[in-house]
């Protein structure tokens, strides 16, 4: 199993669980916890960034679905989604980030309506799309 990979499948899915509890915490009313941990959230998917364009920049490596034929749709589907919404996060995710930063509180509630789906599909979907390429139907992984 790829290294990089599995760690860009671990960042996605600590972002998962840090976005989870800081949206637990605010609503909870647990202001400072909530903002660690959406800071955290940033740094971990800015960390995934980092990563995955390590990988793709220094192996050139290009995936390819291995699963049965029947499912390669859904795969496509998940992907092209959680690629055109990917692409919206880290713009979503500073606004809002710069939005709380600055007490602009009505202004961030509304675009965090917004970025916390975004996000959190983007971050999930990323887990399920490293399970279909290299856990599920890795190559050279016995058929099942």
């Amino acid at each position: 199993m790829p290294t990089l990979p599995t760690l860009n499948a671990l960042l996605n899915a600590t972002a998962t669980v840090l976005l989870v509890l800081g949206y637990r915490a605010i609503r909870r009313r647990e202001e400072r916890r909530h903002q660690r941990l959406m800071v955290s959230a940033l740094c971990v998917s800015a960390a995934f960034l980092v990563s995955y364009v390590v990988y793709h920049a220094t192996t050139g490596a290009r995936t390819q679905f291995g699963g049965p034929p029947g499912l390669k749709p859904l795969y496509l589907t998940i992907l092209a989604t959680h690629v055109v919404l990917a692409a919206t996060v880290p713009f979503l995710a500073l606004r809002v980030a710069w939005l709380g930063w600055k007490d602009r509180r009505p202004a961030h509630r509304r675009l965090a309506r917004w970025t916390l789906p975004i996000w959190l599909y983007v971050s999930v979907t990323g887990v399920v799309i490293w399970l279909m390429l290299y856990v599920l139907w890795a190559p050279g992984a016995a058929p099942g």
